[in-house]
């Protein structure tokens, strides 16, 4: 148990049985009246983020959140393969589990997040950058800009789409950042 004086942001919690994660919280005192917190609490199973207010002093159940390192081997119909990386145990996570899943290449290192009590997975994170090869993409044209900023698709290796700059050609390999799946830079070879 914990009280509001605890939070922190990423302090993983039960609330209304279902786990949330603390995204961002503010402590407040107003002039008049007592003290509270006002929360953002992204949920651990749909990824939905939503606000609560806590009055000052609440307790709140703690949830004990693990993050172990695994290595994705391949998918099939029944999801997504992955093997711990010290102990070689593996595990299968459906696809909704998963955001970005088309940026996946094989043997790549990236954790997944676990309930420590109940030992379900909650989520897998990818790591903020990954370099993939361009497979197909149009050539750029010189002087074909309206704008610095003229962007066109590019296939990459794993199968997605990513809008990448006119100089980027097939055969490159570059950095993709698996957040919002931007283009970051090209890797030298």
């Amino acid at each position: 148990m914990a009280s509001t004086a605890d939070f922190r942001n990423g302090l993983c919690i039960e609330f209304n049985d279902q786990l949330f994660q603390i995204v961002q919280f503010q402590h407040v005192k107003p002039g008049k009246g007592s003290a509270f917190v006002r929360t953002k609490l992204k949920n651990l199973k749909t990824g939905r983020v939503i606000e609560n207010t806590f009055n000052s002093g609440v307790k709140v159940t703690l949830a004990r959140i693990e993050r172990r390192p695994y290595q994705f081997l391949y998918k099939d119909d029944l999801g997504f393969n992955f093997m711990h990386t010290e102990t070689f145990e593996q595990v299968i996570i459906s696809p909704d589990l998963m955001e970005n899943a088309d940026l996946l290449k094989d043997g790549m290192i990236l954790e997944i997040v676990f309930h420590a009590e109940t030992e379900t997975a909650l989520s897998v994170e990818l790591p903020p950058f990954v370099e993939l090869e361009v497979v197909y993409t149009e050539p750029g044209e010189k002087g074909n800009t309206a704008s610095s900023t003229a962007l066109k698709p590019a296939e990459m290796e794993t199968g997605a789409t990513i809008m990448v700059p006119i100089f980027v050609n097939q055969g490159d390999i570059i950095k993709v950042d698996t957040r919002d799946r931007s283009y970051s830079e090209r890797v030298k070879k």
